[in-house]
């Protein structure tokens, strides 16, 4: 909050004030200690994230941007695996963890969505295209939650048998 405001009072949005502060947050030493002990708030929050997400989802503007939203989902989910296991290739030789890597990260990311919330209330995008980012965000977030569930192994398991979602 502090962080927010600090931002708001420099002239700067309370959304970039607050991911300021989540990334100092996450990159300080105390952030192992918050992950672990408050785990329930923040699947709480992740909760309430996902539902204002879909509360704030305009129905009306389906018919508008399904076929735009497969698109650039579909290139998404096709580019970003590809372009993390070609970066990833100079670290990694085994085609099989470029892949993981590749796919594990091939989804638009939360950010997209505060961006276009911002860009959406400052005017530079249309009420169709905060849409159209959203909606690729949503396609994207469930396809790849299920591929890598299908496809990939959990490294962290306990025991063997566990290892698939």
């Amino acid at each position: 909050l502090a962080c927010a405001e600090t931002a708001s009072m420099a002239g700067l949005s309370a959304e970039i004030g607050a991911f300021i502060g989540g990334v100092s947050l996450a990159s300080s030493p105390i952030s192992q200690y918050i992950a672990i002990n408050l785990k329930p708030i923040r699947d709480f929050f992740l909760v309430l994230f996902f539902f204002s997400i879909g509360a704030g989802f305009n129905i009306q503007l389906i018919s508008a941007i399904w076929l735009p939203t497969l698109l650039m989902s579909f290139m998404v989910m096709v580019i970003k695996p590809a372009t993390f296991g070609w970066l990833v290739k100079p670290l990694c030789r085994q085609q099989y963890t470029r892949w993981e890597v590749g796919f594990r990260l091939g989804q638009t990311s939360e950010f997209s969505i505060l961006l276009a919330t911002l860009a959406l209330t400052t005017g530079l995008i249309s009420e169709s295209a905060a849409m159209l980012i959203q909606a690729t965000a949503i396609v994207t977030f469930i396809t790849s939650s299920y591929l890598v569930v299908w496809f990939f192994k959990s490294p962290i398991a306990i025991k063997d048998h566990l290892r698939h979602d």
